[in-house]
């Protein structure tokens, strides 16, 4: 098998491939409803959202881990269960493929809707630091227990996820754009060339993720989570 150290390429393509999917279906709602006057509307695009991460969890989940998110990935290094170089490799490759998905979109669509870059509204730059934290501390909560830990009821976790995105996408899309990952709003800054308070969107989504390992181990009791070492013993991956 053909690995990057200790990562295999598969998995690594595997992210790079589900960001950029996630980035295109998402962000490419947001520049359609702007470009055909709302015909998608903000409910859509928070459903295409919470859809499309539902549809790569269950495609794509056995492959790489699905995390398609940087939050996530640095939440899980922090937690101990991946290696360090798998994590900067996810990383890498999840905010190549947002930054493909974008420039694609806006080769395809044109220079509309801001390229779906994420902005506090009004310039609020501590609420959306504040609720983008929430928001991923909410997300990385159902992820760690719907998906992650192995007491969780089988094969609900990509539903729970998705489920949960399109709903803090639809209660706060309009006040911080409800990104809760960095790779998701770095594609959009660059192909628009709009980087105000872009530090709010990668602060912000990694403390919570942090946060939730924090309250989720408490809560957890110590969850039942596989290491990468313990995975690979067993000949599964992530």
């Amino acid at each position: 098998m053909r690995s990057f150290g200790k990562t295999p390429v598969r998995a690594i393509l595997a992210e790079g491939l589900g960001t950029f999917i996630l980035v295109f279906a998402g962000v490419g709602a947001v520049m359609v409803n702007d470009l055909s006057a709302g015909a998608v509307t903000h409910l859509g695009i928070s459903l295409v959202f919470g859809a499309v991460v539902a549809a790569l969890i269950y495609t794509l989940g056995h492959l790489s881990g699905a995390h398609f998110n940087p939050a996530v990935t640095l939440s899980f290094w922090g937690g101990g269960f991946i290696r360090r170089e798998r994590a900067i490799v996810y990383v890498v490759a999840q905010c190549l493929g947002a930054c493909l998905a974008s420039l694609l979109l806006r080769a395809a669509l044109g220079a509309i809707g801001n390229q779906g870059a994420t902005l506090p509204k009004n310039d609020q730059w501590a609420q959306a630091l504040l609720l983008e934290t929430i928001l991923t501390f909410i997300l990385m909560l159902v992820i760690y227990g719907s998906a992650v830990d192995r007491r969780a009821p089988a094969g609900w976790g990509g539903l729970a996820i998705g489920l949960t995105v399109a709903v803090e996408a639809c209660a706060m899309g309009p006040i911080t754009g409800a990104s809760m990952n960095p790779a998701r709003s770095l594609g959009p800054a660059l192909a628009a060339g709009l980087w105000q308070h872009h530090w709010v969107y990668w602060l912000a989504p990694i403390l919570g993720a942090q946060l939730a390992l924090v309250v989720y181990r408490y809560l957890g009791n110590g969850f039942d989570f596989p290491t990468e070492s313990s995975s690979q013993n067993q000949g599964a991956e992530p």
